[in-house]
This record gives structure tokens, sequence and C-alpha cells, in this order.
């Protein structure tokens, strides 16, 4: 039986603990899982994409049957330009899987490819880059608490980006 490979696309800016069990779990499930780094011109990026792609390899490139790329453009093209039979994407509310299903069903009817949907582990149910970022930048004690939502060499950068005194990204 053939296994099938899997894109699980994102922007991981910061990626994030629940991205790692997300890469982790795919991989037990896909015969090769490409993690790509998109550009989602609705988001301000704090790390450039050649960082993101070295702390993803740091965390997950140890995964035998993962692979790390970044890409331009729409996701269901390059989707097509690596033979991905699946995109999957990880859903953690009601609200990621409304926006989800919509691009799903986009990528279905122009693309000819399905979507899988795993669902976040409860750990990482609410976590949010955007949190993330907001609590590191404010400093607040509350940032120590973080390695329990972002893997710590990430939570180390993201600490350097929005030192006091310094411009943040």
């Amino acid at each position: 039986m053939r296994r099938l490979q899997a894109l699980l696309p994102g922007s991981f800016d910061p990626l994030t603990n629940g991205h790692v069990d997300l890469i982790q779990r795919a991989a037990q499930l896909f015969g090769r899982v490409i993690v790509a780094i998109g550009h989602n011109p609705e988001k301000t990026q704090v790390f450039p994409v050649e960082e993101r792609l070295s702390m993803i390899r740091e965390l997950v490139g140890q995964i035998s049957n993962v692979s790390i790329e970044s890409y331009d453009g729409l996701t269901v093209d390059f989707a097509r330009k690596v033979k991905a039979d699946v995109i999957v994407r990880g859903i953690r509310d009601n609200i990621d899987l409304r926006d989800e299903l919509q691009a799903a069903n986009i990528n279905l009817i122009v693309g000819g490819i399905e979507t899988v949907f795993l669902l976040a582990s409860e750990e990482y149910a609410l976590t949010s880059s955007t949190f993330i970022k907001q609590m590191v930048a404010m400093g607040g004690e509350e940032s120590q608490r973080l390695s329990r939502l972002v893997p710590i060499p990430v939570l180390a950068r993201l600490r350097e980006k929005y030192r006091p005194g310094e411009e943040s990204a």
C-alpha cells in the first residue's frame, strides 16, 4: 500500500509546541510530510523565513519522513508542485474550522486536492502565536511560563527580538 505524501503549510511565526505536536502526529500518519512555510500577507512576520526554517529544522529535522521548505504563492499550487496527496491543517476551535473549511473547499475545487484536519491536542487547543508574541513583547512574568506553549529555543529567539529598548520586528 502506498503511503500518502502530506503538505503541512503555515507561517510558523513563531513555531509553537502545538505546531511541533501536529508535525509529529502527521509524520506518524503519512509516508512523507512536507512542512512548508508560506507567506501570509495578512500577518506581520517577526522572524524572516530563513530563521523559521532553521528553527523548524532544529526541532523536527530528526524525523526521517519530514522535510521543511518555504514557498511563495498559493498553497494549492505548491501542493501540486511537490505532488502532495493531501494538505494537513490543524484545528484549534470552531473559528479555525470555519476558516479552514472554506480554504479546503476552494483547494478541492480549484486544485483537486483533499484536506485532512487534525484536531489540536488538548494542551495546545488555545495556543495562539499572536498572543505569545504579545506576551513576550510586553515582558510580563507570565512569559516565563511560555515554555509550556513554545519550544525553549524559539522562546529564546523571541526574547531576543523583543529585548527592552530595542525595536521589535
